[in-house]
């Protein structure tokens, strides 16, 4: 073993000089850091709030530590399984530091990225703090899952605190314990560390005194490099804009259809680059598409309810393309959120006895929340009531808070490896249109929000028929339309498992799918790329998307042609293709229009 490393040679291009100089410059560019962290602070931009989440993660974990405190032969155990594992490892090192043969006491999931530079293995000191790491972490782990009695939802917030905790302490996230950018910062002189914290200063400054990680280069430009497909902004009121895009073919499918996106993020995650664009796709294959494009509302709109984003979204966006088209009855189709609003619209129209829809599509979209999946570790009455406080102060969510609850959620793919090569490596990101659309992030207005988390997430009224919106109370077995619901099998927004059970709600018949991947490359996945496959099962008296798929049949491929298929045995009828915004209903302005280029 004489010839294993023990440490980080220092490179022949190291300069002494130039690293100090460099040193005092990152202190530098960190201290503008600082200063934008707080300058927001002391002049009123964020006001102080109380405890708020650093309160919920004192509060939740002391209740663990109450569990394994109150009994002195649990906690004395704890600590001695814990010192047992520490003991063994230290045996494990001197063995190896003394030239014998010696098994890791434990190794990382090889799905694990943090730990490939082959120096975490070879390098005695590497080694050690990683399985040093790895024995904390597996040990905090069963603190949380060994505690008996807690309450499910206060052990699925341990766990995810826990998980946020060990997850920042990684060796991997700091100079001096990550061979990788130690190695870089020798070589370089410190340079990458100057380079790192002026994108710190910057990405602070960007997010008004929070940090907001770039996942992605700035090239990008909506309208310019994404959001391409040709068509024209028809309608436009205070929430949205409708956007009718040009045909490419010469006859169309007579009813049109009208999509509904989340309003947490915009609309073009559907239209990427055209060669990932299903927008573009679905004009190709002939259908007359309607798609609503919501504002990025400020404080102005902070009392718009979950009911006006109905009746000026969806019901809206009907009544004109009634006016454009002249056919009454349109195919709808609902991304995520946008799907759970499409379905509260089609059960008013249901309890109003306006027939008005001639098919729904549902894209990961959830209308019972009983298996709503990770999302529910941020759902109780005082994380509520706590946000809600937060949002009544500024009229608004910030779309950057949402999508850091988002991304922590996948902390080591969506958080860390940013941090890393962002501000420890200085590299600024590539550039990549889906991670582009993840930092685009929109507000949401504060009455809007706090319905949407309390009457489907806390109380499921949706699906248990409670939910009231403009004096209908809703029922989801009144909407007998077809509806085609997707699920993907790798979402943790909108799980399998939960779409699957919502899809018994409904009153017509139900033709589900699951796709392969996750929430979004599952839902954005173009035949052209021959990537994924999806499964289809006519029946759905499943209790388990398992169940459900030991007797589906897999396709390879993109579900796509699937879904067109589908569609036109609801109704086959065909028409010339409709020019965008000629007739009764004339353009406003081009695709992709205004409001989406606002940024948050």
């Amino acid at each position: 073993m004489s010839d294993v490393p023990t440490e980080t040679p220092v490179p022949k291009s190291f300069d002494a000089d130039a690293f100090a100089l460099n040193l005092a410059r990152a202190m530098e560019n960190g201290g503008k850091a600082l200063a934008a962290f707080l300058q927001p602070r002391e002049n009123g931009g964020i006001s102080s709030t109380g405890p708020g989440e650093m309160g919920e993660i004192i509060t939740t974990l002391t209740q663990v530590i109450e569990y394994w405190m109150s009994d002195q032969a649990r906690a004395s155990e704890l600590q001695m399984k814990l010192g047992a594992s520490y003991l063994d490892l230290w045996g494990r090192s001197v063995r190896r530091l003394n030239g014998e043969e010696s098994d890791p006491a434990i190794e990382p999931d090889p799905r694990d990225k943090r730990f490939q530079d082959p120096e975490w293995k070879a390098n005695q000191f590497f080694d050690f703090i990683k399985q040093f790491y790895l024995l904390t972490t597996n040990w905090a782990f069963d603190l949380v899952r060994d505690a008996e009695g807690l309450d499910p939802h206060v052990k699925m917030k341990a766990e995810f605190y826990v998980k946020q905790i060990v997850d920042a302490l990684a060796p991997s996230n700091f100079v001096l314990t990550n061979p990788e950018v130690l190695r870089q910062t020798l070589e370089s002189s410190g340079d990458n560390l100057v380079r790192g914290m002026k994108m710190l200063a910057e990405d602070i400054e960007a997010g008004g005194g929070t940090l907001k990680i770039r996942q992605s280069g700035n090239s990008l430009k909506v309208g310019v490099d994404l959001a391409l497909t040709p068509g024209k902004v028809i309608y436009q009121n205070e929430i949205m804009q409708l956007i009718q895009y040009e045909p490419t073919t010469e006859s169309v499918l007579r009813a049109p259809l009208l999509v509904v996106p989340p309003w947490i993020n915009k609309y073009y995650i559907l239209d990427l680059k055209p060669e990932k664009s299903f927008i573009k796709w679905m004009v190709d294959q002939g259908i007359t598409v309607f798609v609503i494009s919501w504002v990025n509302p400020d404080r102005s709109l902070g009392n718009k309810t979950f009911e006006d984003y109905m009746r000026l979204g969806p019901l809206a966006a009907m009544d004109v393309i009634e006016r454009a088209t002249g056919e009454m009855k349109v195919h709808t189709m609902g991304y995520c959120v946008g799907g759970t609003l499409l379905a509260t619209a089609l059960a008013w129209l249901a309890e109003r006895r306006q027939v008005r829809v001639s098919s729904a599509t549902f894209l990961a979209a959830q209308v019972d929340f009983t298996n709503a999946g990770d999302l529910l570790v941020y759902i109780d009455e005082s994380q509520i009531s706590s946000l809600e406080y937060d949002m009544q102060q500024a009229g608004v969510m910030e779309g950057s808070r949402m999508a850091m609850a988002f991304n922590m959620l996948r902390p080591n793919d969506l958080v860390w490896p940013y941090v890393i090569s962002n501000y420890l490596k200085g590299k600024e990101p590539s550039t990549f249109d889906l991670l582009h659309w993840n930092s685009d992030a929109t507000r949401m207005p504060a009455a809007n929000h706090s319905f949407y988390l309390r009457n489907c997430y806390l109380e499921n009224r949706l699906a248990s028929g409670t939910m009231v919106l403009d004096n209908a109370r809703l029922d989801l077995s009144k909407v007998k339309v077809p509806v085609y619901n997707l699920a993907t099998r790798d979402d943790h927004i909108a799980p399998a498992q939960s779409v699957l059970y919502g899809s018994q709600f409904f009153g017509g018949p139900v033709r589900f799918v699951l796709s392969a991947s996750g929430h979004i490359a599952g839902v954005v996945n173009p035949p052209a790329s021959g990537k994924y496959q999806y499964w289809v099962n006519d029946h759905l008296n499943y209790p388990t998307v398992d169940e459900w798929l030991k007797a589906a049949h897999e396709f390879k491929g993109s579900w796509w042609p699937d879904w067109r298929s589908w569609l036109e045995t609801i109704d086959p009828e065909s028409t010339a293709a409709r020019p965008a915004g000629h007739g009764a209903v004339e353009a406003i302005e081009d695709a992709p229009g205004s409001y989406v280029r606002v940024r948050a």
